[in-house]
């Protein structure tokens, strides 16, 4: 039995944030701005053996995963999916790759799970990404990365996620790249860094909903009355677009003092225009940290991570040197967790 080893990494969202399934809400309402997102992927990620099996059969360090095994039955992946809990985006994607494709059992070893669960860093569109992969290399599928991307998606939706597209491009590996949404469209730009870029992603080990975040944001689209829902849009459409112009053209130039600025700014316009739609995204805790000494002196600027809320904050250090003193002072102070991320210079 011939085994594929995996590896996909997790993604980081720089700036842009929320405005891919705003962008793809243009199929409703022509009037709305496309979206635009600026990401990286990470070093951490998720590496595993896959194999055809007679079953879709999970293994996972993490000790509160376990193995599963699910009939490799369309009803069966279904009612997983529907389940909610650790396995249920996994088996949206392999309920999918059923219906799609006549697929087989999949025999999925995780051996190694550096990403970070539920701190906004696309670790359930890693699994989803790695489940389509593993179903691609096993049975021959011949996908490319955005078939593999669509695939991945359809399951998480399928798993009651409301989430857009941007989260699945971490099937691109270890790229920077700027993301442009325009209803069901999706243009993928390549970035060239002119320097490199020293992020510190720190969990805040906190707890979010992102699903009831996702919810209470997407009711403020397409058509949604009222001052709040105006300024939702506001912010994840003119606003946004405006920013991440400014935010891909200080990556090109390798401007980290620049590109930190516009976190700073990035943060404030979603403080004050659309965090007071849900009630998770009031986090504390990633103030708290924003706001930290330390922060001031060792890094250019920091923002929320993902969807927001008190997952994770990124910080963008002013170097190397100055991000591993950062990372052991809030770990200290604060009790913390830090992960590095880099953005290579081309």
């Amino acid at each position: 039995m011939t085994r594929h080893e995996l590896f996909v990494p997790g993604r980081l969202c720089i700036a842009g944030e929320h405005s891919d399934w705003a962008g793809e809400m243009r199929r409703a309402n022509p009037a709305l701005t496309k979206g635009y997102c600026l990401v990286t992927m990470t070093e951490q990620g998720l590496r595993a053996s896959a194999a055809r099996g007679d079953a879709f059969e999970i293994t996972t360090p993490r000790p509160d995963g376990g193995d599963q095994r699910f009939a490799c039955t369309q009803a069966a992946l279904a009612a997983a999916a529907a389940g909610g809990g650790f396995f249920s985006y996994a088996a949206g994607v392999a309920a999918e790759a059923a219906a799609r494709y006549g697929v087989g059992g999949l025999s999925l070893r995780i051996v190694e799970a550096t990403l970070p669960v539920a701190k906004g860093l696309s670790s359930s569109a890693a699994i989803c990404v790695l489940v389509a992969r593993a179903y691609d290399r096993c049975y021959g599928l011949g996908l490319d990365v955005r078939a593999e991307m669509d695939l991945a998606y359809a399951g998480e939706r399928r798993a009651g996620s409301a989430c857009g597209r941007m989260d699945q491009v971490c099937a691109y590996g270890r790229r920077t790249l700027f993301l442009t949404f325009d209803g069901p469209a999706l243009d993928v730009e390549t970035l060239a860094p002119g320097d490199a870029f020293h992020f510190l992603v720190v969990d805040l080990r906190r707890g979010k909903d992102t699903r009831r975040i996702l919810a209470d944001l997407n009711a403020c689209f397409p058509h949604a009355a009222g001052r709040r829902a105006a300024a939702v849009r506001d912010a994840l459409g003119p606003r946004n677009a405006a920013l991440l112009a400014r935010a891909r053209e200080a990556v090109l130039r390798g401007d980290a003092v620049g590109l930190g600025a516009l976190l700073v700014e990035a943060q404030a316009t979603f403080d004050a225009l659309v965090a007071p739609a849900s009630v998770e995204l009031a986090a504390p805790r990633l103030h708290a940290v924003l706001a930290h000494a330390a922060v001031a002196e060792l890094a250019w600027g920091g923002k929320g991570v993902g969807s927001q809320g008190d997952g994770c904050a990124q910080l963008l250090a002013r170097g190397p040197a100055e991000r591993e003193v950062l990372a052991r002072r809030l770990a200290d102070e604060l009790g913390v967790g830090c992960l590095p991320v880099t953005v290579e210079a081309s």
